[in-house]
């Protein structure tokens, strides 16, 4: 277990952090020396659970609830997040809706639900976070391969994760100058949804699926990296976009 030494450590907030990938964020930032807040909305045994893992680790870490379909819920957990760290280094983006939305069925509410948690909390945590990064900080978003390509039936979803990719890179110019860093992580398949059958998942991912430990490595990368290091976006492809992986890592 690694020893909290509170005038070291960076301090983070983790949207969605309660579970799956963005458990999997958490606890690798606290390993990266990182205190944490997760935020949740209804898995509080799994936000208890995480906060458990997280001290185990010498990590200070709290669970806050938020809907972050609530327009003001982002600036809420964020003032909360600072409160319970004394400040915050990192914002973590993570809190993500998953629901396919075929386009003669679809419903506004089921629309506005995905655009909701998935893009304009996050333009909104980032507007509250800010204010808590005096003299620089980091900013994470968690997108999707498929904002490059969805199948059928997913058009709300792959929109909302494409505006992230948009969105990080149009705020990391916008805050530059405040030393501010906007980076992005693009998951292809890493975790099987849990209503999936393991058949489909495999024909998903090809028996290539990405591994969470990836996705991590690359997030606690950003939020710690230089300022210069910014307006990012990094595809952990697995499967679903192994090509746009490997050109963006010869930089193509």
């Amino acid at each position: 277990m690694t020893r909290r030494n509170p005038q070291t450590r960076r301090r983070a907030l983790v949207t969605g952090g309660a579970i799956r990938l963005g458990r999997a964020i958490a606890l690798g930032l606290a390993d990266a020396g990182f205190d944490v807040v997760i935020g949740y909305h209804r898995s509080r045994a799994d936000a208890r659970a995480t906060v458990r893992a997280l001290k185990a680790r010498g990590a200070h870490a709290v669970a806050l609830r938020a809907d972050l379909r609530d327009a003001a819920a982002a600036h809420r957990l964020v003032a909360g997040a600072a409160r319970a760290l004394g400040g915050l280094d990192a914002l973590v983006n993570s809190a993500a809706g998953f629901a396919r939305t075929p386009l003669v069925s679809a419903t506004r509410a089921e629309w506005d639900a995905l655009l909701d948690v998935n893009l304009r909390a996050a333009f909104l945590g980032t507007q509250a976070a800010v204010t808590h990064m005096p003299t620089g900080g980091h900013v994470v978003n968690i997108a999707d391969a498929w904002a490059r390509g969805a199948p059928a039936g997913w058009s709300a979803y792959a929109a909302s994760k494409a505006g992230m990719e948009t969105l990080t890179r149009v705020l990391a110019a916008e805050l530059r100058s405040r030393a501010i860093t906007v980076n992005c992580v693009a998951p292809g398949p890493v975790l099987k949804p849990e209503r999936l059958p393991r058949a489909r998942w495999r024909a998903i991912t090809r028996g290539r699926a990405g591994r969470p430990a990836d996705v991590v490595r690359a997030v606690v990368r950003y939020a710690t990296c230089a300022p210069s290091l910014t307006g990012r976006v990094a595809t952990i492809a697995g499967g679903r976009s192994g090509t746009t992986a490997r050109r963006r890592r010869a930089g193509r």
